[in-house]
């Protein structure tokens, strides 16, 4: 059975972007391949977060991994840092990675352009720790968006470095992966690009919203003054409005806004009402298993655990073999 890893930072609640995009996909996953779910706490401490927002995201992740359907007794659910064999790797494996190489990632370019007061080494060495959270598992499929493609590649050449340098055949070449062959894009409400925390919370649906907050947000979505002639190309803000009810919707809805709006009829306060409750209805069985799984603080306690001791046996044995291959052994 192959390797599935794939892993989300503790920055905040999980939205419709994080359901549909990976975490539904999540849940097929872990029927047919040997799946590692973790979050990434330790990514997180590049942007400084508080200890009390850390510890609380943290949580807040793992019972929204629960509550979206991943199963602790299919899946390993874990934190990072309960992990420390992926600090340790992540130590032997910087000595492998060249400063030219980090410098050039897209990434640490749009991170240093976006934030240049808090350019730190984290940044920089983002890659080399991804590409441990993934060659410690011996993991060969990689759920990732086009924006993570960079670090992937990056993570296949530092464990091809590591064969080479060595002169073993130790770790595997890991590959993107999606389960579905269409890649389901869930847009924001702010008129541009996808879901994202990053455009605020008025831009996201999330998963724990309630109705009337999920209502007000979806009312209050950018649109415009309505088509002036049929047939007329959507703007790219109706277009994202139009997309997500084609995710959350029936197809008969969706197409009768889409006719309504072919043939210059659609009034946008009907429109936004009936793509508000439908997400509430998308949203209600993840929404109430959040709420049930938050109170139960004894059945979080043992799936972190379960999941800590399950992630650490499969890093114990990569740590003790890299250990022995670079020559770190007891005198």
């Amino acid at each position: 059975m192959e390797t599935v890893v794939s892993g989300i930072r503790s920055t905040g609640k999980l939205h419709l972007g994080n359901y549909y995009g990976a975490l539904s996909n999540f849940v097929k996953m872990q029927e047919e391949y040997n799946c590692f779910f973790f979050i990434a706490d330790l990514h997180s401490l590049t942007t400084h977060p508080t200890p009390g927002d850390l510890s609380r995201t943290v949580r807040q992740v793992v019972v929204e991994y629960l509550a979206a359907g991943i199963d602790p007794e299919k899946s390993t659910i874990y934190v990072q840092s309960d992990v420390p064999q992926v600090a340790e790797l992540y130590l032997y494996m910087n000595m492998n990675a060249y400063l030219g190489e980090l410098e050039r990632a897209t990434a640490f370019k749009d991170k240093v352009r976006a934030n240049p007061d808090n350019v730190n080494a984290g940044l920089l060495t983002y890659p080399v720790l991804m590409a441990c959270d993934i060659l410690i598992h011996h993991a060969t499929k990689v759920p990732v968006g086009k924006d993570q493609e960079q670090h992937l590649e990056m993570t296949r050449t530092f464990g091809n470095r590591f064969n080479r340098l060595y002169q073993v055949d130790y770790f595997k070449e890991s590959f993107a992966f999606s389960y579905s062959d269409k890649l389901v894009k869930i847009p924001g409400l702010d008129g541009q690009g996808k879901m994202g925390k990053s455009n605020g919370d008025a831009s996201c649906i999330y998963l724990s919203d309630s109705p009337e907050v999920i209502r007000k947000k979806v009312m209050r979505a950018v649109s415009d003054s309505g088509p002036t002639e049929p047939n007329q190309a959507k703007p790219e803000s109706i277009q994202n409005l139009f997309d997500l009810m084609k995710v959350v919707s029936s197809e008969d809805t969706y197409s009768h806004f889409d006719d309504l709006y072919n043939n210059c009829a659609i009034r946008y306060g009907d429109f936004k009402k009936q793509l508000a409750e439908d997400m509430v209805l998308a949203t209600e069985p993840v929404r109430s298993r959040i709420e049930a799984i938050s109170a139960d603080d004894a059945y979080l306690s043992k799936v972190i655990k379960l999941g800590a001791e399950k992630a650490a046996a499969s890093a114990d044995r990569t740590i003790k073999e890299v250990r022995e291959i670079i020559g770190l052994k007891k005198i």
